[in-house]
């Protein structure tokens, strides 16, 4: 059985892992992982959660529960995601990772890290969204330079990059089915007199606010038709449950930089 660590772990993201980890007959939850000044170290993981005592004890460092997981979910901030992740691959511990808003040199350290050890990274962990990435890269394909490509997304207030990483996700795979690079063509906001759009541009609309978990739709719009592929989450707890399947498969993976999409088979 797979013993998972999270990180974040009184967090929104980190209570629902630890109540998906608990959830699941495959794994176990080895360790759980706060800020070193919080005030619940020492507390049960899983009374913390709202799911009864479990006997994990929250830590206040990664490097104090090293012997007791085996996989890293990894839900926090970029800073951190990389301090954990060259812990990880010191320590040959396999790591999934959810955070996003990494600077491209802090992706390229990151990604590093897979020469050393097994890593799936990913934008977003829902089995519904992946299946999407894969439907969006065909549909650009068959669809072709005919139709433009816009890409809203919204989300709750508090999220703190834009676009949402699962956007750009979504964006990479049109870019990939029309053999685009996304960096060169993507339109992150317009205003003022812009002009008329330029054909090969993928633009993206970013809305904040409320609760919302996660809404995504690429129109590809064409002269007489529009085609919408959407995605909308009502709970994270399809994120989580993604996670934490991901991190079972990484703990049976020899070094390697693996996707949600290799987890599920979609390749």
């Amino acid at each position: 059985m797979t013993r998972i660590a999270v990180t974040g772990a009184i967090g929104r993201m980190g209570k629902m892992l630890i109540e998906a980890v608990s959830q699941s007959e495959s794994v176990s939850l080895g360790a759980a992982i706060v800020l070193p000044d919080s005030t619940l170290i020492g507390a049960d993981a899983g009374e913390v959660s709202g799911l009864g005592k479990n006997g994990v004890v929250i830590a206040g460092q990664l490097s104090d529960v090293l012997s007791d997981f085996d996989v890293l979910i990894d839900f926090t901030a970029p800073d951190a995601t990389l301090a954990n992740a060259q812990l990880c691959a010191r320590h040959q511990k396999g790591l999934v990772v959810g955070t996003t808003g990494f600077t491209p040199e802090q992706e390229a350290e990151l990604l590093s890290y897979s020469h050393q050890i097994a890593m799936c990274k990913a934008a977003n962990f829902s089995t519904g969204v992946n299946v999407c990435l894969n439907l969006l890269e065909r549909a650009a394909e068959i669809l072709g330079d005919d139709y433009d490509v816009e890409i809203y997304e919204a989300h709750h207030r508090h999220k703190v990059d834009a676009p949402s990483g699962t956007a750009l996700a979504m964006g990479e795979s049109v870019a990939k089915g029309l053999d685009r690079n996304l960096r060169e063509v993507a339109i992150y906001g317009r205003e003022g007199h812009t002009g008329a759009r330029e054909k090969e541009t993928i633009g993206f609309a970013t809305v904040r606010g409320g609760d919302v978990v996660g809404d995504h739709t690429v129109m590809f719009l064409g002269d007489g038709e529009r085609v919408e592929i959407t995605h909308k989450a009502s709970s994270r707890m399809s994120f989580a449950r993604g996670a934490v399947r991901a991190a079972d498969w990484i703990g049976r993976q020899d070094a390697g930089l693996f996707e949600m999409r290799d987890v599920l088979n979609l390749k």
